[in-house]
């Protein structure tokens, strides 16, 4: 019997197409409570890769497959090289579905219950007006301000978004933050264990070749605890690098 692996998530790089089929990476975490006397799961990587013509009939882009939520059916697969599959485990797609965003229905439910109160929003108006006849000169004074605060409120938000895009540009996709190396704290878990030679090797290459990781370690927010990415860890030491791309995992 063939292995079979279901995966939902979203995307967590950029989309890449060959000839025939598409591939992104996506990630999935282990169970939160493993079996007495065995360690709990981490993160791991998965590369997927769909048929250009199944992938086209699910009406995703390129931009919107970073966000929408989507399930995964196929098989595992380990021999494909490094350069088209940068994740853990390579996964065959045999069945793509775009699953439902919980925003979406709550933006659809707002419209009601706006609706279920309108006798306040009429004492509102109607109480404004009487202000407005008793005193015509002093409101139109106090709206304009508040016209200038709005203008002036926007350029102030945008100013440190334009930021971190310019510092994380040369950064891994899904890069939140550059953490210095030696803040990092790495569990006794991931010590005891050693990476794939072979595989950290490729990695080691990849950065040599391009001056970067090729995906974010997993970090723990506030307590700079490693969640993810060891090899990659590993090969930040070997190669001697001050600082490297991380994702906050926040605390429970």
């Amino acid at each position: 019997m063939p292995h079979k692996i279901t995966l939902t998530g979203s995307a967590t790089g950029p989309l890449r197409e060959y000839d025939r089929y598409v591939a992104f990476d996506m990630r999935e975490k282990g169970s939160p409570s493993a079996p007495k006397g065995l360690k709990k799961s981490t993160f791991i990587s998965y590369t997927v890769f769909v048929a250009k013509k199944a992938f086209n009939k699910t009406g995703l882009t390129k931009k919107s497959i970073m966000h929408e939520k989507v399930l995964i059916q196929g098989e595992p697969t380990l021999d494909i090289p490094i350069d088209e599959c940068p994740g853990e485990v390579g996964v065959i797609c045999f069945q793509i579905t775009v699953l439902p965003n919980k925003n979406d229905k709550e933006k659809n439910q707002e419209p009601k219950q706006e609706a279920s109160a309108p006798s306040e929003t009429q004492k509102k108006t109607e109480s404004t007006k009487q202000e407005g006849a008793q005193a015509p000169v002093s409101q139109p004074v106090a709206k304009e301000e508040k016209k200038e605060v709005k203008s002036i409120q926007p350029e102030v938000q945008q100013a440190p978004t334009e930021e971190k895009k310019t510092t994380l540009s040369n950064q891994p996709k899904g890069t939140q933050d550059l953490l210095n190396f030696d803040d990092i704290i790495v569990p006794e878990e991931f010590l005891k264990t050693r990476p794939n030679p072979e595989k950290t090797q490729k990695v080691i290459d990849f950065v040599k070749r391009t001056g970067r990781l090729d995906e974010p370690l997993t970090i723990e927010k506030g307590s700079k605890i490693l969640k993810d990415g060891y090899r990659r860890y590993v090969v930040a030491k070997t190669v001697k690098m001050d600082k490297v791309p991380v994702i906050y995992e926040y605390q429970k």
